[in-house]
């Protein structure tokens, strides 16, 4: 909402513009009204919507046409007052004060007009007949207001209703000519609705009505007044209510009431508290809350987040079937102005057969996003309303930063669920196939996926010591001259040769010489398409002597040619070594420690896949 409200006063001469500003601040009618009343700011404790108003009069006598245009550039609101007992004034409504205004403001953005007939107490009559026909040809005029300074009639109310045309105006929302809501008023509370449908039936039940109430209102509402609500749908349109619960049709219907009925404060009151601005855009600061990263820290989702998406994946898993048909994804997707994941998002995480995002791929793919581009993964939940659902301030409150990797190495230990892993090597070397294999994709499947769906990433979880870890790959390009800062910090590197091909470890000794032999980065050689015939490598030392003389484990052989899904061994050695980077140097050229991370994951993996599936039942 506005920090403040900027109210101006314009009309002919004698209308009684400062006579109503006077009589506002007094409470009683002046004797002596100066030429102009200087500008007065209303303290937001003894405003009604709690916000600062100013108000500015403006005098013919004392300014130029010049300052009348700055301040009416300057305005929030105008209030064109005229004098109901003078007909001349009323006229000049149209023929000068309406055309001067708008020559003057920007067509897409008008300013609020509120047309302010004073000294009512001279007159029996109303002059509503006269103002009606005016109201309905300028779609800018809020509301129209008859007062009387000198009876303090409807003072505090004309300055009331100024405020909520700054603060609730009606033109976002409403097309008075159709009566109806304007398509974005409706694409925004589309939105609400489908967030407030927390299990994604169609319908807001008797509790999600509640909780919708109580999130916007800060109360909930009686059981009779919930039934209330839905008969007054039901009396005017059919499909407002299904099984008890008020379908999509019937809540647009109820904010078109509320509206039509003057009470467009409470959409607004919805929009705002659901991230909407003044344009119903989502704001900046709901979507990119502020979040401050140190250097050297990464981010992560945390246990709240991960339950938030958990319930969001239930949600749209109408079939129950532990995986997001396209169709399914696209609903979900629905509360977003785009369609954020695209084809590659299928190659980077785990999918079922049918190449459907599984319950576990989802998570993963949730988990990339917020460790590589956290403003993203901000965004994201904005849109799915986590800071609604779950009563945060922000969703920021999702997001867990970690401590500095240079404290992990001293304290040898991590409290960090996301480690990764940059796999390097020269062009054709098996890399590709290296990160598919960790998504249980074998070379038969992998020669399904599209060249322009490729994606360079992958990720999915491990077991390290019973503990389930995520370990991110990440394929860099293979310009050795050209490496970055972020295609080399990790907390482990990959190294991938191809044993049938004789110039292929070359590269991987020249990057390790030239990037990594001080680094306290972990470092594993990788022997890929170990299933095919090994070759002589065209370099002064052998894959083996060369690891051996820089004290690197043997190269790790490796194929993704089999017919079951790949082993992943390897994925979980390189996890442990990313999570104990100490220990590389030492203990991991241990075979017992290999051993003891390997058994360990393969039970976990089992004792995890066991309790999914026993969640799964519950669910």
């Amino acid at each position: 909402m506005r920090k403040d409200v900027r109210i101006l006063l314009v009309g002919e001469p004698k209308v009684g513009k400062t006579s109503l500003i006077m009589s506002l601040v007094s409470e009683e009618f002046p004797d002596e009204v100066p030429l102009r009343a200087e500008e007065i700011t209303i303290p937001a404790d003894v405003t009604p919507e709690r916000v600062p108003t100013h108000i500015v009069d403006y005098s013919e006598a004392e300014q130029s046409d010049e300052q009348l245009y700055q301040e009416i550039s300057k305005a929030n609101v105008i209030c064109i007052v005229y004098s109901v007992n003078n007909k001349k004034s009323i006229e000049k409504v149209t023929s000068h004060w309406i055309p001067l205004i708008n020559d003057r403001t920007d067509k897409d953005s008008r300013v609020p007009l509120i047309l302010v007939g004073n000294k009512s107490d001279l007159v029996e009559h109303s002059s509503m007949e006269t103002i009606l026909p005016i109201m309905n040809q300028y779609q800018d005029i809020e509301t129209c207001v008859e007062c009387s300074a000198k009876n303090l009639k409807n003072i505090s109310e004309l300055f009331y209703y100024a405020q909520k045309a700054v603060l609730h105006p009606t033109g976002p929302l409403y097309c008075p000519e159709e009566k109806e809501l304007k398509p974005s008023c409706i694409k925004a509370l589309t939105r609400i609705f489908k967030i407030s449908d927390l299990d994604n039936d169609g319908t807001l039940n008797d509790s999600e009505l509640n909780f919708f109430q109580r999130t916007c209102f800060n109360t909930p509402l009686a059981p009779q007044a919930l039934e209330d609500v839905k008969n007054v749908v039901r009396r005017n349109m059919m499909d407002g209510v299904k099984d008890n619960g008020l379908t999509l049709k019937g809540f647009l219907f109820l904010h078109t009431l509320f509206i039509q009925r003057g009470r467009h404060e409470t959409t607004w009151t919805v929009l705002r508290r659901f991230g909407y601005d003044d344009d119903l855009e989502l704001t900046q600061e709901y979507l990119f809350p502020l979040i401050k990263i140190p250097p050297d820290c990464t981010t992560e989702l945390n246990h709240n987040a991960y339950l938030f998406l958990q319930s969001v994946f239930d949600k749209h898993d109408k079939d129950r079937d532990c995986a997001l048909s396209p169709e399914e994804v696209k609903d979900l997707f629905k509360v977003f102005p785009y369609m954020p994941w695209g084809p590659d998002v299928n190659n980077t995480v785990c999918t079922n057969e049918q190449g459907w995002l599984t319950y576990q791929g989802y998570l993963s793919q949730w988990t990339l996003t917020t460790y590589l581009d956290v403003q993203r993964s901000l965004e994201y939940l904005g849109y799915l309303g986590y800071s609604i659902i779950y009563e945060q301030e922000s969703q920021a409150a999702a997001i867990t930063v970690t401590r500095n990797k240079r404290i992990d190495l001293q304290k040898k230990q991590t409290q960090r669920s996301v480690f990764r892993c940059n796999v390097l090597g020269a062009r054709g070397s098996g890399k590709s196939g290296f990160l598919q294999a960790f998504l249980g994709r074998n070379l038969q499947r992998q020669r399904r996926i599209r060249e322009e769906h490729k994606s360079f990433y992958a990720i999915s979880t491990t077991y390290v010591y019973g503990q389930e870890k995520y370990l991110l790959l990440h394929e860099v390009m293979p310009d050795i001259d050209f490496l970055t800062e972020t295609d080399l910090a990790c907390d482990v590197v990959c190294l991938v040769y191809d044993v049938n091909n004789p110039r292929s470890f070359e590269y991987c000794a020249k990057v390790y010489k030239q990037y990594f032999i001080d680094s306290k980065t972990p470092c594993v050689v990788i022997a890929a398409k170990s299933d095919l015939h090994e070759v002589r490598q065209h370099y002064s030392l052998s894959p083996h002597d060369f690891c051996r003389k820089h004290k690197l484990h043997p190269p790790q052989p490796f194929t993704c040619s089999t017919n079951e899904a790949p082993s992943k061994d390897i994925y979980t050695r390189l996890t442990t070594m990313a999570m104990y980077p100490h220990m590389a140097q030492a203990d991991l050229k241990n075979s017992t420690f290999w051993l003891r991370a390997s058994v360990g994951a393969t039970v976990f993996a089992v004792l995890g896949f066991a309790m999914y599936r026993a969640l799964l039942k519950q669910r």
